[in-house]
């Protein structure tokens, strides 16, 4: 049970506007690395908006000395490796990755990726599934939600819980007693965000 679970906060309602990244590495089904960090969001992305500075607390101060997306993306494909990612409400995350990209105009990795939210819904019975209510049937609680790597650590636990009732080996092996696809993140058309282009 080897992955990477990913987190992204974004500083507004665009994709591309990453602000942080939350990044936990897993082998043999426990947790062997953990990380993260400030973004300085791509050009034309990078205005803060209010209701995100009240989810996550990341302003454009703190921001201002960060590397910005180009620099970092190479900070994130070396800390996953060619690893499965994992998120909770993936295609968000999936997103982030392939939007900044295109606004930076760097290649996106083709990674593989796995859903925490789609397995929360099949291996759980909960009223709500966000991530607070699905860690915490992983029995992983009081973990400070949107901040990115204890967001990123929350998510592998639902993962790594699911994977010990399923007796799964692998992220692909889980996928398949839950009935339930790792997709690969598709490379998109570079479309003008008519809010934030510049």
């Amino acid at each position: 049970m080897d992955f990477t679970a990913i987190d992204f906060e974004t500083a507004n309602s665009s994709s591309a506007s990453a602000c942080a990244v939350g990044l936990v590495r897993v082998r043999d089904g426990e947790v062997a690395a953990r990380t993260g960090w400030l973004i300085r969001p791509p050009a034309g992305h990078d205005t803060f908006f209010e209701v995100n500075v009240g989810i996550h607390g990341i302003r454009p101060e703190h921001v201002a000395g960060a590397k910005g997306w180009s620099e970092q993306l190479d900070d994130i494909a070396a800390f996953a490796g060619s690893d499965i990612l994992v998120a909770h409400n993936a295609g968000f995350d999936m997103s982030v990755l392939r939007r900044a990209c295109e606004a930076t105009g760097d290649i996106c990795p083709p990674y593989r990726y796995f859903c925490s939210l789609q397995l929360a819904r099949r291996a759980y019975d909960l009223p709500s599934y966000r991530l607070p209510s699905a860690a915490a049937a992983a029995g992983f609680t009081g973990f400070a939600h949107h901040e990115a790597t204890a967001d990123a650590l929350a998510c592998a636990r639902i993962v790594m819980d699911a994977a010990s009732r399923a007796d799964a080996g692998s992220v692909d092996a889980l996928a398949q007693a839950y009935r339930l696809n790792v997709k690969t993140i598709q490379r998109a058309t570079p479309v003008a965000d008519p809010v934030f282009a510049a």
